[in-house]
């Protein structure tokens, strides 16, 4: 027997959970943007984000790949394939766009893709694995930094997307009409996320001794 459905809507239900932590995401966004050492910070906020989004496309690979798995048996698995089939064509080279806007403020691709990411990042990301297989202030930055509007695209670019994104997300979350189990699990998940990215967003800033020695060496 199936696992009662929730019915006051998913996407609503996921809003209200992301509604707790939000704040703490936008506390580490403005004390990134309010630091007075931004401009030497926002090369390390845009590393931290390659970080993140490189993995993007491998990680819906996987939950399509599993998904795809599960649909015999699962009708919500069924519905998810299909809509990660449309959407991963839509995240690629995405992490190329950060590559090209750490280009334009001076530093090698070859040197960004050595540098391994923070714990932080890699348990971001690390989380997502598990469950899948267990169970934009532009403008402000941009003023604020003084680089050129070339080092922005990927902001500039998520800025435009997100928001149709999210809208589609929602309608899939209301579509699919999860188990209150599996609507756990994804407030969970999108929980944490904001949670861990804005630790990550939290070490950029706390790494400004480190940033400042490099920056000064002959």
């Amino acid at each position: 027997m199936r696992a009662e459905v929730v019915t006051s809507g998913a996407a609503s239900d996921l809003r209200r959970k992301i509604g707790f932590v939000l704040p703490r995401l936008l506390e580490a966004s403005d004390g990134l943007l309010a630091h007075p050492l931004v401009r030497k910070l926002y090369p390390e906020y845009l590393f931290t984000s390659h970080c993140v989004i490189r993995a993007s496309v491998p990680l819906m690979e996987t939950a399509k790949a599993r998904a795809e798995e599960l649909a015999p048996a699962d009708p919500v698995a069924a519905s998810l394939a299909p809509y990660l089939e449309q959407h991963i064509p839509e995240e690629l080279d995405h992490d190329e766009w950060l590559l090209e806007d750490l280009e334009v403020l001076g530093l090698d691709r070859a040197d960004v893709l050595a540098r391994p990411p923070s714990p932080t990042v890699a348990a971001l990301v690390g989380a997502q694995y598990y469950w899948i297989f267990h169970y934009h202030p532009v403008d402000q930055l941009i003023a604020s930094t003084g680089y050129s509007r070339d080092a922005f695209r990927t902001m500039i670019g998520h800025a435009e997307l997100d928001p149709g994104h999210r809208d589609e997300l929602d309608r899939l979350l209301d579509r699919l009409a999860p188990t209150r189990e599996q609507s756990t699990v994804i407030g969970l998940s999108a929980i944490y996320s904001v949670d861990a990215f804005a630790s990550a967003i939290d070490e950029v800033v706390e790494e400004v001794p480190a940033v400042s020695r490099v920056s000064e060496a002959p």
